[in-house]
């Protein structure tokens, strides 16, 4: 299983992606971290971070031609896997089911 090494949370990091079709919609950042040395990042639409129940979209940091910083989909499906439980462990894990403090 992979593990996510930097299990910080962050509140205002909003990223502005733009989709295959250059639609842009606003993400914010849940968490970060690295896995095999590729960093990933967990984002969740903008207009839906009060929501509870949103899903979040897991991208690869990666580096373009000219060696600027974009984020990429993982398109390896053991790869996606095993970062995405890495992520649901440490997201769902800061979850107070039962209302104590961890």
């Amino acid at each position: 299983m992979a593990e996510i090494e930097n299990n910080e949370f962050f509140d205002d990091n909003v990223y502005t992606l733009t989709d295959e079709d250059g639609n842009e919609e606003d993400f914010v950042l849940l968490a970060e971290g690295e896995f095999n040395d590729n960093a990933y990042v967990a984002l969740i639409p903008a207009d839906q971070a009060d929501n509870e129940e949103a899903e979040y979209v897991i991208l690869k940091r990666a580096k373009d031609e000219n060696g600027d910083e974009i984020l990429v989909s993982i398109d390896d499906d053991d790869e996606f896997d095993e970062v995405s439980d890495a992520f649901n462990d440490m997201l769902f894990d800061e979850i107070d089911y039962d209302g104590e403090d961890k």
